[in-house]
């Protein structure tokens, strides 16, 4: 039976979607907490500039190493967990994590926490590229509602993240780096007593095995339009807090609730859209919603009520994207799940990597409102690209 044949019989009510075995709510608790360490520094960005005398550009190279290491670290991930087996490959992940969050805590000048960012984004690549496939071999209900589950699990990391990050980042920006390390221990455990043992691969994946899994267009398509989605994403995600002018506490409020619409979008309006109207129409429709925030946060630049809101409304958005997307790459090529989300992710983080420092640069030579209007083009033009390879993703619903 193919893969498209098997989403017929899969379960995509709430009750289905959470009704998980312990592994798989071990795997998803590791992955809330993987995803804090995302927004976690969200609401120390400014704090960090003030007492380490640094530019928003160099700040936000805390993301841009983190993004870049995890996107080319992808590439090795299926080669690495086809032969220690996926929970060691998980287990890992999560002792760097916990490693380069500590020293990343312990740093006195920017560069240092760049460094540990960029190891931390090491770890982050075992751990989340192996922990999809993970939760969608353990979990009951079907691929779809697992991706789901997953996307869950983002979601309240993302948003939880920064409202951890604003509480601890108020008292120290130390705080939010020290408070990672200790949860990920916690999610370690959980992983390492009730994940049992998932046998190997019976293939073993090669090196040139993304780069093949990039040659089909269908894949190819979906990690162009990623890439360019994701530059609008971390535009607003990295540099919106440098125009805030918030205190810890406040930004981490802001993207609390951000977080939290991403959430219950991806969890429970994505898949009614996907049932309903069909990925590639969904996709469209997100893509041009997400431009016409990005443009009114350009406008609104100077504006703080038009930033929050702008913010709050964009995590519903990337919520929905988030979902169909991750759905579409697992769905749209013949290549195991763990090499085609490699592939995708060492392309889509590409533009994660980009857009922070570039973003802080625009704002530094020209105005603030600059990245927000590059990040809506970035955008616009992942709509062209999807459209120029729609006849690549037949076999899509």
């Amino acid at each position: 039976m193919s893969m498209m044949d098997t989403t017929k019989h899969e379960d995509h009510s709430l009750r289905g979607i959470f009704k998980q075995p312990k592994a798989a709510w071990a795997v998803a608790f590791a992955c809330i907490v993987a995803f804090m360490g995302l927004g976690l520094v969200d609401p120390i960005l400014p704090a960090i500039a003030k007492q380490l005398d640094a530019s928003p550009s160099q700040v936000s190279l805390l993301f841009s190493s983190y993004m870049l290491v995890t996107g080319i670290a992808m590439l090795f991930t299926g080669w690495i967990s086809s032969r220690i087996g996926p929970k060691w490959t998980l287990l890992i992940g999560l002792m760097l994590i916990i490693l380069f969050a500590f020293l990343g805590g312990t740093s006195n000048t920017v560069q240092q926490i760049i460094g540990y960012r960029a190891g931390w984004g090491l770890g982050n690549a075992l751990f989340i590229s192996t922990a999809l496939a993970v939760i969608v071999s353990v979990a009951s209900g079907g691929a779809a509602g697992a991706i789901i589950l997953y996307e869950a699990a983002i979601g309240l990391g993302m948003s939880v993240g920064p409202l951890l990050g604003g509480g601890l980042g108020s008292i120290s920006w130390r705080g939010p780096f020290f408070g990672v390390a200790a949860l990920m221990i916690i999610g370690f455990l959980a992983i390492s007593i009730l994940l049992r043992d998932i046998p190997k691969p019976k293939y073993r994946s090669s090196l040139s095995d993304p780069f093949k899994a990039l040659s089909h267009p269908g894949l190819f398509t979906l990690a162009i339009t990623a890439l360019l989605y994701n530059y609008g994403f971390f535009t607003l995600l990295a540099f919106s807090p440098f125009v805030l002018h918030m205190s810890e506490h406040e930004l981490g409020l802001v993207f609390f609730f951000w977080g939290i619409m991403l959430a219950i979008s991806s969890v429970i309006v994505a898949p009614k859209l996907m049932d309903r109207f069909g990925s590639i129409p969904t996709m469209y429709v997100t893509l041009v919603l997400l431009t016409l925030d990005l443009l009114v946060m350009g406008w609104g630049s100077y504006s703080q009520n038009t930033l929050v809101a702008a913010i709050v409304i964009a995590g519903f958005i990337l919520g929905i994207m988030n979902t169909v997307l991750t759905t579409a790459v697992m769905d749209v090529s013949p290549f195991e799940r763990s090499i085609a989300s490699s592939a995708y992710s060492f392309v889509r983080f590409t533009g994660g990597a980009i857009a922070p420092w570039l973003a802080g640069k625009l704002a530094e030579i020209y105005d603030p409102s600059i990245p927000f209007y590059i990040g809506a083009i970035a955008v616009i033009l992942s709509v062209l690209a999807l459209r120029m390879g729609k006849k690549h993703l037949s076999n899509l619903k």
